[in-house]
């Protein structure tokens, strides 16, 4: 069962993901592909090691990042994340995981990315109609994960996303797969994972253009579907240190591929340090963080800053918040 369940992810992500084995090709696939808010990763964690976090996923993140991580909590969890994103975009995330068994994990999440109401233009306007429209997108998202062996772990999700802006409304249905394998070797593991797989989506609504003309068919476009793999370890740790070190290769269907590494250094499981670089992804390069977990009443809380640099953009900041309950 644990050999078809991998083999059925790598199918699913090779038969939609062209095939690339140089990094330095694929940038002319920039733009093929719709609902971007999608690929903004979440937490503060995550973002804090450069976004390698698949083969870590072990908190309530995993609802974004790899759902075979859900099984690997230790605990019922809720996450807040809150991403101020470039140019005053607002990106939420919000998520809840529950253990129906020590094998089995369920979970729902939401997630949503808006703007403040923009100025409506024309050719004959361009500095505004009086008009305002507004824009936004949302997901719901339903995840299980399950626990097939001692190493192993399997997960999936559903997920509805929308997109509105203005007149129009994109919906559509996507699925990740994720796997989570421990190696054996000290405390490695291995993860693959492919995220919003599905079919071309396309707004239907309708425009009235200058001039009285109207429009109502508009093209339709892949989902940024992504194949991901990556490796964790811990290369010291005892009583009071630990530090945990993270590479990942991302595949999307719409840029060039790139990889990120990561790490985390951990006192007494109680601050944290992070950090990250990215590779081969054009305008983003470095990110730190830092985290801090105290136990309050019935809960152990958990929150977590990261900054993202932009080379040209500017800077993004995440913070997150996970309540572990007892």
């Amino acid at each position: 069962m644990k050999r078809i369940l991998i083999i059925i992810s790598f199918l699913l992500a090779f038969s939609e993901v062209p095939a690339q084995l140089f990094p330095t090709l694929g940038g002319q696939r920039a733009g093929i592909s719709t609902a971007q808010f999608l690929k903004i990763g979440v937490g503060g964690r995550a973002t804090g090691m450069a976004d390698a976090f698949i083969a870590v996923a072990n908190d309530a993140s995993a609802l974004y990042w790899n759902p075979a991580g859900l099984v690997q909590t230790e605990n019922d969890q809720i996450i807040f994340s809150h991403n101020q994103w470039l140019v005053e975009i607002q990106h939420e995330f919000a998520g809840a995981l529950y253990h129906l068994s020590s094998d089995d994990v369920i979970g729902l999440s939401f997630l949503t990315l808006h703007t403040d109401d923009m100025p409506v233009t024309t050719e004959v306007m361009p500095f505004g109609t009086g008009a305002y429209f507004s824009y936004g997108d949302i997901a719901i998202s339903l995840s299980y994960s399950r626990k097939m062996t001692d190493k192993f772990s399997f997960g999936g999700t559903v997920r509805y996303i929308e997109s509105t802006m203005a007149e129009l409304k994109m919906r559509g249905v996507l699925i990740d797969l994720g796997t989570y394998y421990w190696t054996g070797l000290g405390t490695s593991r291995f993860a693959v994972t492919i995220s919003n797989f599905g079919n071309e989506l396309a707004p239907d609504g309708e425009v009235i253009l200058y001039g009285g003309r109207k429009k109502s068919d508009w093209q339709s476009f892949s989902p940024p579907t992504m194949f991901r793999i990556g490796f964790a370890m811990e290369p010291y740790q005892d009583d009071q240190h630990r530090i945990t070190a993270s590479v990942q290769l991302n595949h999307p269907n719409d840029n060039s591929e790139n990889f990120a590494l990561g790490v985390e250094y951990a006192w007494k499981n109680i601050f944290y340090l992070r950090a990250g670089y990215k590779f081969n992804l054009e305008g983003q390069n470095y990110t730190f963080g830092a985290g801090i977990n105290a136990p309050l009443g019935i809960a152990q809380v958990k929150f977590d800053y990261a900054y993202a640099n932009f080379t040209t953009l500017g800077s993004a900041h995440r913070f997150s918040i996970i309540l572990g309950l007892y």
